[in-house]
């Protein structure tokens, strides 16, 4: 199973910030979106970061209220990984295993092609696992 399955079922929308925009605008967005991160993007659209609740934490931690009037570039994480629509669900486990990190970006050539979450690969692996349990109940039942 790759990223594209889970892609096909979720869509592709990406909720994006711009960089220029304040972490205030940002928390109101993923506030009103009810999602813990956002993707950002630079003047020209292409990936700047992500933006996570966690960096809005340790920004407030690090610099209390006044951080909300700080641009949302100086708290994103710039160094992203990526991955592509061919990346294996196995892949993807362990790499944010590994990194901690609960969002991907999916590029496909060279643009944003959508947004893997943590949420979206426990869901599909859930998925499988039910869709075994039930085949092998029915090889069971017939047996």
């Amino acid at each position: 199973m790759s990223v594209e399955t889970i892609l096909a079922k979720k869509g592709r929308d990406v909720v994006t910030i711009g960089a220029d925009r304040l972490l205030s605008d940002a928390i109101d967005l993923l506030g009103s979106r009810r999602i813990g991160a956002a993707v950002v993007t630079g003047a020209d659209g292409a990936l700047a970061g992500i933006l996570s609740e966690r960096d809005v934490l340790r920004a407030v931690a690090h610099r209390g209220a006044a951080a909300l009037d700080d641009g949302v570039a100086e708290h994103m994480t710039a160094n992203v990984v990526t991955c592509g629509p061919s990346t294996g669900i196995d892949t993807l486990m362990s790499l944010m295993t590994e990194g901690k990190f609960r969002h991907l970006p999916v590029i496909e050539d060279g643009r944003l092609a959508g947004l893997v979450s943590i949420g979206d690969l426990v869901k599909h692996r859930l998925a499988e696992v039910e869709a075994e349990h039930q085949a092998l109940r029915d090889y069971i039942a017939t047996a």
